[in-house]
């Protein structure tokens, strides 16, 4: 089971972003795993058979644009008491950079949790932006250096807590100010958090488990396809 887990991670980690939410899952219960877990296992090995020739590809003509999507799962492990933090950087369109991983701090409700998914995807968000940077700069290409990064949301309450900034009333006076880095980020014009209706909100793929209809449109929307599917 942990070489099973281990190899799936990689995987999830480098080339294949739709795994990574269940892979994340399975890995929870190495030391107390079931059946059921071992069943999870294989699910994930005969969807990855029956996959081998899909990837991330990028087409001609798209726009150089870093976009960020973020979302939490609010106390996805109850008996933790702990949320879910998921968020995918799109660079062409493409998936570039993602990641889904359990809070290490307990949310006390659903807008607390999506602003510690915020501040974990604005850090990724300002490393992303100095390698794109740089790249651009040594290839003397236009720089995103003045254009700040769209990152969004689908929950408009923390949003606007955001913008406001720290202790601003009753909700947020007992958050840690670390947690509103992003407002500090937004007033220097580095990034631009903006709402976006959930069903749109590409980071779902890596906080819950989807129908497999919405899966698939999500999976298409990072640009992840089949070899047969280019032609």
């Amino acid at each position: 089971y942990l070489s099973a887990i281990g190899a799936l991670l990689y995987l999830a980690n480098c080339t294949r972003p739709d795994i990574t939410f269940s892979v994340n899952l399975l890995a929870r219960y190495n030391s107390i795993l079931t059946r059921k877990h071992w069943n999870g296992i294989k699910h994930i090995m005969r969807y990855l058979r029956g996959s081998t020739d899909m990837g991330l590809f990028y087409l001609r003509g798209t726009k150089s644009t870093l976009i960020g999507y973020v979302d939490a799962g609010y106390l996805s492990d109850p008996h933790k008491a702990r949320s879910q933090i998921g968020y995918v950087f799109t660079f062409c369109d493409t998936a570039i950079s993602w990641r889904s991983t359990k809070q290490t701090m307990t949310a006390t409700s659903s807008n607390h949790s999506e602003i510690f998914a915020i501040h974990e995807a604005s850090r990724e968000c300002i490393w992303l932006r100095s390698m794109i940077q740089h790249i651009q700069e040594s290839c003397r290409l236009s720089s995103i250096r003045n254009n700040p990064t769209v990152i969004y949301e689908d929950n408009a309450t923390c949003i606007t807590q955001l913008r406001g900034g720290y202790i601003k009333g009753d909700r947020t006076k007992y958050i840690s100010p670390k947690f509103f880095y992003t407002h500090e980020l937004q007033k220097k014009g580095d990034i631009d958090v903006q709402q976006i209706r959930s069903s749109d909100n590409l980071a779902n793929l890596f906080t819950k488990a989807l129908p497999g209809s919405t899966f698939k449109k999500f999976r298409h929307d990072i640009r992840m396809r089949q070899i047969k599917d280019l032609h």
